[in-house]
């Protein structure tokens, strides 16, 4: 592929959809349309359009293990925030809808935050994998204190919240 910052959004909307799942391609142009969506000097449109390809890349990216499915998570919960912060929420769309994000973090915790703050306290004597997990959680939720504020009250914004608090206990 030649240089993928060059590219029309059209042609890499269209080179993603050729690529089979984990070519190393999609993460250059996941990291390319990224670098697109947060430029302010494009317009509204321009800007969805660009994060929605850098989404698509980032979920095409094959994920052999948790760390690597909690990675690509992590950008894609991350990407969604800052969309959502900067250009603005959409309630149409689950990819900008505050409560979607949610919704989609939630069900990627495996553990809930009164478990993660157990284990924790004592995370120096725990095996490798939980402590790994631990991590995997810490990286999954440091989006939300960002997100908090354009939720309602109710109990999924009252389970994130305590995963914020829980958060920074985490190893």
């Amino acid at each position: 592929m030649s240089e993928s910052s060059e590219w029309s959004v059209e042609r890499l909307e269209a080179r993603v959809a050729e690529l089979a799942p984990g070519s190393r391609e999609l993460e250059t142009i996941r990291e390319s349309a990224e670098f697109d969506a947060y430029q302010s000097d494009k317009d509204r449109p321009a800007r969805l359009r660009w994060a929605k390809l850098s989404l698509a890349a980032n979920r095409k990216l094959q994920c052999d293990s948790s760390r690597d499915r909690a990675g690509m998570l992590t950008v894609d919960f991350m990407l969604r925030t800052w969309i959502i912060e900067r250009v603005g929420p959409d309630d149409a769309d689950p990819d900008w809808n505050p409560e979607a994000l949610a919704a989609d973090t939630l069900a990627a915790l495996t553990l809930d935050p009164g478990q993660a703050d157990a284990a924790s306290t004592s995370w120096q004597t725990l095996p490798i994998e939980q402590i790994r997990e631990l991590r995997r959680h810490k990286n999954l939720t440091r989006h939300l204190d960002r997100l908090i504020g354009y939720l309602p009250p109710g109990p999924g914004r009252a389970q994130l919240s305590a995963w914020c608090e829980v958060r920074g206990r985490l190893p």
